[in-house]
């Protein structure tokens, strides 16, 4: 359902679903269950492993073989079970994942990591007889758009063809873009220092976006949840370039007007010329792997609809308002 809103009021109380996915807090949310999370150390895993603790889940974070005591120690502190594990080894994937009831992936890497070492952890959760597998996807609805076109995405597409043919349970969580990275400028849209919002395309194009905490939270609470359907989708905003323009200008005070460089075939020319001249094909977020998510946000056809917001009643999300004014509040 796509969400219409009056005026710039907090967009995140209005996103709902469609009805599909009612409320089941309470009803099926599994207490005390044994959770895998790969990539715990990592920035979005950590907060899933808090997440999850919090909701009295056992925690097991898998880390890797060399990993430091500074990655380890808070993970610790939450109350997680460590175990120090070489991904390229189905065994080890195996005994680590014994007794779980849902493994979670929130590994970030290119093919190595996404393609090769989460099929590992898949084989592992198999074998191990774990009933349900939450890929690390968190992105935008990459199976509405064509191949070819985001080389990131493209690695994760790859990997739910090895999924798909798997035993097991598959729960996808798409989240659009994370909203955090508005706030501080690794999403580049908000230029505040020239008063202007980053426009390419329609400025009317509503885009998804989601905290980092909100999706974990999100995460946590589908892993406890055995019923859970193929793709789920949320969003804490959706905001056009010209809606965001009046939420950063309501949050500063100052008025902020739209940059329009170009449409959509513009910017994919430059994505092409960027790519060209430096490559980064090892780097994980090179210039132009940004520009084609943004471009694909822009593009209309990876929005997320229908949400599931109100699935778990217990989440309260976060609008860009909230989050732009707590880290403007900072500055």
């Amino acid at each position: 359902m796509r969400c219409h809103h009056a005026g710039h009021e907090n967009r995140a109380t209005h996103l709902s679903g469609s009805g599909q996915s009612r409320s089941l807090e309470g009803e099926r949310i599994m207490r005390d269950a044994v959770i895998v999370v790969a990539g715990a150390t990592g920035d979005l895993g950590g907060r899933i492993t808090r997440a999850l603790r919090e909701r009295r889940a056992r925690v097991t974070a898998l880390v890797r073989p060399g990993a430091t005591r500074a990655k380890i120690e808070p993970l610790e502190a939450l109350g997680a079970t460590i175990t120090r594990i070489d991904l390229s080894s189905p065994a080890e994937a195996a005994a680590a994942c014994a007794q779980a009831s849902c493994v979670v992936s929130a590994l970030a890497g290119l093919r190595d990591v996404i393609v090769d070492a989460q099929t590992v952890l898949l084989d592992g959760a198999v074998q191990a007889g774990v009933p349900r597998f939450i890929p690390s996807d968190y992105a935008i609805d990459f199976t509405k758009l064509p191949s070819g076109r985001n080389r990131n995405l493209d690695l994760r597409r790859e990997f739910h063809e090895r999924l798909a043919r798997a035993p097991i349970s598959a729960t996808t969580i798409f989240n659009g873009a994370f909203s955090d990275m508005l706030a501080t400028g690794q999403m580049p849209i908000i230029l505040l220092k020239l008063r202007r919002v980053l426009s390419w395309g329609s400025a009317e194009q509503r885009m998804d976006f989601t905290t980092k905490d909100d999706t974990a939270a999100f995460t946590a609470m589908a892993a406890l949840d055995p019923r859970t359907p193929r793709f789920l989708r949320v969003a804490g905003d959706q905001l056009s370039a010209r809606e965001l323009a009046a939420v950063v200008g309501e949050v500063t005070g100052e008025r902020f007007r739209l940059l329009r460089p170009g449409g959509l075939g513009m910017l994919g020319l430059i994505i092409k010329i960027a790519r060209r001249v430096a490559p980064g094909e090892r780097a994980l977020y090179p210039v132009w792997q940004g520009m084609q998510y943004m471009r694909d946000m822009l593009d209309g056809r990876a929005n997320l609809d229908p949400l599931d917001n109100d699935r778990y009643p217990a989440i309260h999300w976060t609008s860009v308002r909230d989050v732009l004014r707590r880290h403007l509040g900072r500055l």
